[in-house]
């Protein structure tokens, strides 16, 4: 190991000189890299950082470069300090702040980032620098333990956690810390003195909704949840289908919050007993325009906000890209280009559904063709559709919605959900006049469709002329392509997955490892598993008053239908998922 790092005086910074002889003599750089390095005139950037985005070759592993992971762990084994991943959704924003003052931790380069009951961990960039930690454990009473983390994630959350501590404790300034909060709907605390609920317009609310929105646009949110307690308000999202706490509001600050984001989604604000539904649109930081919906609970101590997110670069994506390919697209597309009767897509709420119907629509809405929908809400504004919402007050519900798109001329209907007879009886009689109408079931699979339709009291032979084809759909997280490894099948789990149905158990199988690409999950994003059938005349004929779901699968099975296990056991053997994820999503579809 290299030795000139203990050479270097206590308090002296890296060195980018020395950093990049240290690699050689260590075998991590060539000689020529050396030589040009050290001829680099004075750079402004943390050496790190110039060495990792200068992505040299490892010496030590050919086809590797010196970025900024390897650099840290050949670093940290120098200095025998541990590599710390700063993961945002892990670390507890508020405690971490009171650690030290933002002036003390910029001017030390220093952030904490755990904050336990016998030690604060501080994250650093610069592991010879010691002189500001016996002031700080002076301070803090508590020992301190060291470790290593990118120069540049250290300073940006450093500016980041600040000043969202800042605007929580501007927020709340006027607020009585020793009081007990008490504007829930439960119960009401009564306050003797002066008791001011932080504006809804004040900068520092402000500063918050930008810095919540901003940070789920970055973690690939799909939906924000704000939740009151009775002393703080929990901030989660909702990342590949699984809720992570962020943050902890005072609850004043809590309200303050709610209340700015029905401004923006130009909601009642005085109205808090009554849910009500918004929306608004924004921009990332990348300036693409996102459409959020927005939905407020009364629960028992305030307003429940949850904030989903729509990306309209979903309707951009190919059906390839969301999962649905080979045998089952060509049969989606079979069935939409059929130009008339009903299709549907079924499955439970956040499976995907609105966006398999958007992106059909996005490619069927020729300027040749009327499309119109009508949907409770509009999720996405598309100016490809003529799209209309329902509205309960003025008694628009989806039956007077597709009555009255009857008498619009339209050429493909696209009706939200279809929840009683009376809607029922609307998408079969736009059918049976040339239409073609797309909408959604809330049902287990497939040919569960069909036994829905009949419980609703649509006659057997009304469905056997008008539907077309079901398919049903779920979302599985996809494996993280820089860390997932293969092993051998588990065949118990496997049969578990494909009974009772005989398939071919791949050799190997991928399983989640984590990463920093994947924030440690082993997953990033999710895409479809599909299962569709095709209303041919062998499932017509067993379309009766007294159904027989089994059946009807076995013959669809014998048509080609993949189950939704099946097609989750295909991805499975593609390594692109784990046998425990398609059971969780699809957990009895096929017993």
């Amino acid at each position: 190991m290299a030795t000139n790092f203990t050479e270097q005086l206590r308090e002296q910074r890296l060195n980018l000189t020395t950093l990049a002889q240290d690699l050689n003599a260590d075998g991590r750089m060539s000689d020529a890299d050396l030589s040009r390095i050290v001829k680099s005139s004075i750079v402004k950037v943390h050496p790190l950082v110039f060495l990792a985005e200068k992505k040299l070759p490892d010496a030590a592993n050919p086809g590797k470069s010196l970025d900024m992971d390897s650099l840290l762990l050949w670093l940290g084994a120098v200095v025998t300090q541990e590599v710390y991943d700063i993961d945002p959704l892990k670390i507890n924003v508020s405690a971490v702040a009171e650690v030290m003052s933002q002036a003390f931790a910029e001017r030390h380069r220093i952030l904490a980032v755990e904050v336990n009951k016998d030690e604060v961990v501080i994250a650093s960039g610069e592991p010879y620098i010691h002189a500001w930690e016996s002031n700080l454990e002076h301070v803090l009473r508590k020992p301190i333990r060291r470790v290593l983390a990118d120069p540049r994630t250290i300073a940006r959350h450093t500016a980041e956690f600040y000043t969202m501590a800042v605007s929580v404790r501007g927020a709340r300034g006027a607020e009585r810390t020793d009081s007990a909060a008490g504007v829930g709907n439960l119960e009401q605390m009564l306050e003797l003195g002066s008791m001011k609920e932080p504006d809804a317009n004040d900068q520092h609310i402000v500063n918050i909704v930008d810095w919540l929105l901003q940070y789920a646009f970055e973690q690939r949110a799909s939906d924000i949840h704000i939740e009151p307690r009775r002393d703080v308000g929990n901030v989660r999202f909702r990342i590949d289908g699984v809720l992570h706490s962020v943050y902890e509001l005072p609850q004043q600050v809590c309200a303050a919050v709610t209340s700015r984001v029905k401004i923006l989604g130009r909601m009642d604000v005085a109205e808090k007993r009554r849910p009500q539904d918004g929306r608004l649109k924004t921009r990332t930081p990348q300036g693409n325009e996102v459409e959020l919906r927005l939905a407020t609970l009364p629960t028992a101590f305030g307003e429940k906000l949850v904030m989903r997110i729509f990306d309209p670069d979903v309707l951009q994506r190919s059906f390839e890209d969301l999962g649905l390919a080979d045998d089952d697209l060509r049969r989606w597309h079979d069935m939409t280009d059929t130009g008339n009767g009903i299709v549907l897509v079924t499955g439970p709420t956040g499976s995907g559904k609105t966006t398999t119907l958007y992106s059909t629509l996005r490619q069927l809405a020729t300027p040749e063709v009327n499309v119109c929908t009508i949907e409770d809400p509009i999720e996405m504004v598309e100016g490809a559709f003529n799209q209309m919402q329902v509205n309960h007050t003025i008694d628009l519900d989806f039956s007077s919605g597709v009555r009255a798109l009857m008498r619009q001329d339209p050429d493909i209907i696209m009706v939200g959900e279809i929840r009683d007879l009376e809607t029922a009886n609307m998408a079969v009689q736009a059918a049976l006049t040339g239409h073609l109408v797309l909408s959604t079931l809330h049902t287990n699979d497939s040919p569960g469709s069909i036994s829905r339709l009949l419980e609703l009291g649509v006659p057997a032979y009304l469905i056997k002329a008008t539907v077309r084809g079901i398919m049903s759909q779920r979302l599985v997280r996809i494996l993280c392509p820089d860390c997932k490894s293969f092993s051998e099948v588990d065949l118990e789990a496997w049969q578990q997955l494909t009974q009772p149905w005989e398939l071919e158990p791949p050799l190997q199988i991928a399983y989640p490892v984590g990463c920093k690409s994947c924030r440690n999950t082993g997953y990033v994003g999710r895409q479809g598993i599909y299962e569709v059938l095709v209303n041919s005349p062998a499932v017509q004929a067993q379309i009766k008053p007294q159904l027989d779901a089994a059946k009807i699968r076995e013959i669809a099975m014998g048509e080609g239908m993949h189950t939704l296990r099946l097609s989750g056991a295909t991805r499975v053997a593609r390594g692109q998922t784990t046998i425990e994820e398609v059971m969780r999503v699809a957990p009895m579809l096929d017993a």
